[in-house]
């Protein structure tokens, strides 16, 4: 019996230092998170959202997209800057729902019709940044889609750098 344990707390160990701390704990967050947008709970995903970031992050990337569509002639960015910016701001806080990422998590391989990975497969599928963020890339080596930071004990989502063309407000 005591070997069993033993054998069985070694290899818990060891998958735990595998994955990392950071990325362990994150990975909880990650599988709530992904739970919230397969069950469109809004709740729940608010609570694995920053929003502000988020907000302020997405509402960088739409100024920018537009700016680079008016051919980068700052007068019109100006303009557009200041007659555009209520406009991307309900756009940007349109996107931030779960129905909306749910075009997001699919694009990342998790889908609505098959069982969500378990935390230790999430965990070792994040990329971990820094100290207090980690990504969940699209592949191991590739480039960050999501990005989550360590906020009080709670991971929260707050960029989102993949193709802005995934956030579509479904239609209803």
């Amino acid at each position: 019996m005591r070997l069993t344990a033993l054998v069985a707390l070694s290899l818990a160990l060891l998958m735990t230092g595998c994955a990392g701390p950071e990325r362990y704990d994150a990975a909880g967050d990650v599988h709530t998170l992904l739970v919230a947008i397969r069950d469109s709970d809004r709740a729940a995903f608010d609570a694995h959202v920053d929003r502000d970031a988020l907000k302020d992050q997405l509402h960088a990337r739409l100024m920018s997209e537009a700016t680079r569509r008016m051919n980068g002639d700052p007068t019109l960015a100006a303009i557009g800057a200041l007659i555009g910016r209520p406009l991307v701001d309900g756009l940007a806080d349109a996107l931030i729902q779960p129905d909306v990422f749910l075009a997001v998590a699919e694009y990342l391989g998790y889908s609505p019709d098959r069982p969500l990975p378990n935390r230790m497969v999430i965990a070792q599928a994040l990329r971990r940044l820094d100290d207090d963020h980690v990504c969940v890339p699209r592949k191991t080596d590739g480039p960050c889609v999501l990005i989550f930071r360590d906020e009080a004990g709670v991971w929260r989502l707050t960029r989102f750098e993949g193709d802005i063309g995934l956030l579509r407000v479904p239609r209803r």
